[in-house]
């Protein structure tokens, strides 16, 4: 039978990757370019930063969330082959596992016994995976995934201050990108808060202070070896 709820936990995977890879997009190209802006450079100089920026960092983002998922993944995969050794050699002792899961929950002890005996005789791995580790097809590692994504995600992230360095007028080259990285930022809050079901305002405001902090840092920290050169 199918459902007809649609739940946004089907979405974790890829949107958790999605909003991590745009979010560092702007906020990370944003910060260089607001930085080298701040020590009196030209804006071909900020663009060729705000470039390499960009091209640096979908790379680093797609290595990194292929690393991290992929040791995720191995964690999973060893968690899962030592319950098929329990369920092959102690199986009374992992329907006994299973079934005090099912009373911690609230079912009878005899109700639970019997639907933990219906469970392994229908998919003893699948039923402990999902009762005891926690682990579904939902929330699997998927590391290509989460790489490809990231660094796409990060790529249009990072296209849009490079945007506003094209358009914007040089002598307010360095507020131009600030100003609008905060308007994107805040807009990809409140995006991924309504893919996720979340409150928008919250998001969008999280999001765009953190932006507004890395920002004043690279900002100081480029005005500061402006001055110093």
């Amino acid at each position: 039978m199918k459902h007809a709820e649609r739940h946004r936990t089907l979405r974790i995977g890829w949107l958790r990757a999605a909003v991590l890879g745009a979010n560092d997009g702007i906020v990370s190209t944003a910060s260089l370019v607001v930085g080298v802006a701040a020590t009196g450079a030209g804006v071909d100089e900020v663009l060729v930063a705000g470039v390499a920026g960009l091209v640096a960092g979908a790379m680093s983002m797609a290595a990194g969330e292929y690393v991290s998922v992929s040791s995720q993944g191995d964690t999973e995969r060893a968690d899962l082959e030592r319950e098929r050794e329990e369920l092959a050699t102690s199986p009374e002792h992992e329907h006994a596992e299973l079934a005090a899961l099912y009373v911690e929950r609230g079912v009878t002890p005899e109700l639970a016994s019997e639907v933990a005996a219906q469970l392994m005789r229908h998919d003893a791995l699948g039923a402990h995976a999902r009762e005891e580790l926690g682990l579904s097809d939902t929330t699997a590692a998927r590391p290509v995934q989460a790489a490809l994504t990231s660094a796409a995600t990060f790529a249009v992230g990072a296209v849009l201050p490079l945007i506003v360095v094209a358009l914007a007028p040089a002598g307010v080259l360095a507020w131009s990108v600030a100003a609008g990285s905060l308007l994107f930022l805040a807009a990809l809050g409140a995006l991924a808060a309504r893919a996720g079901g979340a409150r928008w305002t919250t998001a969008a405001a999280r999001v765009t202070f953190w932006g507004a902090l890395a920002m004043l840092a690279t900002a100081g920290a480029g005005a500061l070896f402006g001055v110093v050169a």
